[in-house]
């Protein structure tokens, strides 16, 4: 019972696992049987991993004649890029950035590479896009399998930074708008709660993407024993680009800051013109109401009490005094 659910383990978690020859050939290998086919000459040994159990994971280092301690770091979750040399192998460790098409929010996942002389094993955790159509392309071009598992490690850093390009790009789209709606409209309360929420998303992706470029640069300069000194360049051209979509990203993250001090100016300019406003009705309506007040003291002997037209003075004097003001305002564009 527990090898019939150890195999079934296996199955589910093993995407492909196949060996290239120099002459285009390729054969399915069992992970039981890697051992055996990392001995073929001028070979090249591929298998992707997606959210593997651990034994999967200890059957495959031991197969791979590693130290246990590799099967520990591929095992464990990982929150930033890095890179481990372990002498003949080295694992990168990559995150993930996709933005789901449910709710337009970024979704973090990892992607690690194994890369030893003569076998790549990729292992996938919480990524929605797979690696299949970069496999077929790179298959029916057997000159690039040739050139071995760092010529394909950098191709597999290469999709990722192209899927970081992606979510920029959508993401692009979703700020443009609210930074104009700001600009225009000033804030409200659930652009305000978006509005933070993508720059928090903003933060986690230049945490998950900024350290790449780092161990894409360490990858191009120190000489690691399972990548040849021809593939080194194709990681220093990776760092770059690293480096230019992380800056496209804090190109966005700016806007979103400028967009949002423009709307916290906009919402003052409109609470200063509110409170002008009421300021300037509230001077208007104090001179009647400091008037009938006056009158409205009930004393025996106030003046114009017996006068025939005091009624119509007083208020003509009301109107006089509140229209005077009025205009005074309006001129003054508090009104």
């Amino acid at each position: 019972m527990m090898a019939s659910s150890s195999a079934l383990g296996v199955s589910t978690s093993v995407v492909a696992s196949t060996l290239y020859g120099q002459d285009g050939q390729r054969h399915t290998v069992e992970v039981t049987q890697i051992s055996a086919a990392l001995k073929a000459e001028n070979s090249f040994l591929w298998v992707g991993l997606h959210d593997p159990a651990p034994d999967v994971i200890d059957m495959i280092v031991l197969q791979l004649g590693l130290d246990s301690v590799v099967g520990q770091d591929m095992g464990a979750t990982h929150r930033v890029p890095k890179v481990m040399d372990y002498g003949t192998a080295v694992l990168v460790v990559a995150i993930t950035v996709e933005v789901r098409s449910t709710d337009g929010l970024p979704a973090f996942g990892e992607t690690q590479l194994l890369i030893g002389s003569n076998y790549l094993i990729t292992l996938r955790r919480g990524a929605m896009a797979s690696h299949t159509a970069l496999r077929q392309r790179m298959e029916s071009r057997p000159d690039q399998l040739a050139q071995g598992s760092a010529f394909v490690a950098s191709e597999l850093l290469d999709l990722l930074i192209d899927r970081y390009n992606l979510a920029h790009d959508m993401f692009e789209r979703a700020v443009e708008p609210m930074e104009q709606a700001m600009i225009l409209r000033g804030l409200e309360k659930l652009k305000v709660r978006r509005l933070y929420q993508l720059r928090r998303d903003f933060q986690r992706m230049h945490n998950a993407i900024a350290p790449l470029g780092e161990v894409c640069r360490r990858l191009s300069h120190r000489e690691f024993l399972s990548i040849n000194a021809q593939a080194r360049p194709l990681f220093a051209d990776l760092a770059d680009r690293v480096y230019r979509v992380d800056r496209l990203l804090d190109n966005l993250g700016d806007g979103l800051t400028f967009a949002f001090e423009a709307g916290m100016l906009i919402e003052q300019a409109k609470q200063t013109e509110t409170t002008r406003r009421l300021a300037a009705w509230a001077a208007i309506l104090a001179v009647p109401t400091a008037i009938a007040g006056i009158y409205g003291m009930n004393f025996e002997y106030m003046p114009e009490l017996q006068w025939k037209y005091g009624y119509l003075v007083i208020l003509g004097l009301m109107g006089t005094i509140c229209g005077t003001l009025f205009y005074k305002f309006r001129q003054a564009k508090w009104l």
